[in-house]
């Protein structure tokens, strides 16, 4: 079958965001991927070597579960193997945002909690996030860390790398980066200011029956 052509509506927003990703200064030029499952045997992804900031849905790759790309003009990207990874090991998840935020990539190589107690937003959208030891990325020892991690959380933080955010779909995903990035501003600006007042351990546990 065919697929350059294929799949425009799935292609089209998976480029969007990654659009979005670029202008919102979440990620480089060349950095950072975003993936969603089309079925439960494909996914979308963007490619390797493109401009994020000019992503256009034909630059928006498609490979099988087992890794195959259906679209062999387009190279994929370098962390495929961890989204398709994280969508075996996790099938309830159905898109994935990995970018390199600056504030909040800046924990990761300070091995630092990002505080997620300091509002009523990041705490009932992020919960805890949790720490990736490093791995080399592109390899399948991240590939394999990163599914092993994301059974304790949908927020990962990529030691000296980036995050990674997964969703049941895109905007959900997107919104935890984002979330994810304030979280981080916050955490820096209150330890800095020394002036710190985190929800209570009832006001989260309020939360946590609100929204889990």
């Amino acid at each position: 079958m065919e697929y350059s052509k294929k799949f425009k509506t799935e292609r089209k927003e998976v480029a969007r965001f990654m659009r979005r990703l670029y202008l919102q200064g979440l990620t480089s030029t060349s950095g950072g991927n975003i993936s969603l499952r089309i079925t439960d045997d494909l996914i979308a992804i963007t490619p390797s070597a493109t401009d994020k900031g000019k992503m256009k849905w034909k630059e928006v790759g498609i490979l099988n579960i087992l890794g195959e790309n259906l679209t062999p003009d387009l190279k994929p990207s370098i962390e495929s193997g961890m989204h398709l990874a994280i969508y075996k090991r996790k099938p309830e998840i159905k898109a994935i945002v990995h970018a390199h935020p600056v504030c909040a990539s800046s924990f990761t190589a300070m091995k630092a909690e990002i505080e997620t107690n300091l509002t009523a937003e990041a705490c009932a959208i992020l919960g805890t996030p949790v720490f990736v030891p490093y791995a080399l990325m592109g390899t399948a020892d991240l590939a394999n860390a990163a599914a092993d991690y994301i059974e304790k959380s949908d927020i990962l933080l990529l030691e000296n790398h980036g995050i990674l955010t997964a969703g049941a779909n895109l905007l959900q995903a997107f919104d935890k980066t984002e979330v994810l990035e304030n979280a981080a501003r916050m955490t820096l600006i209150v330890n800095l200011m020394k002036k710190k007042s985190p929800l209570t351990k009832a006001r989260t546990f309020e939360i946590e029956r609100l929204f889990r």
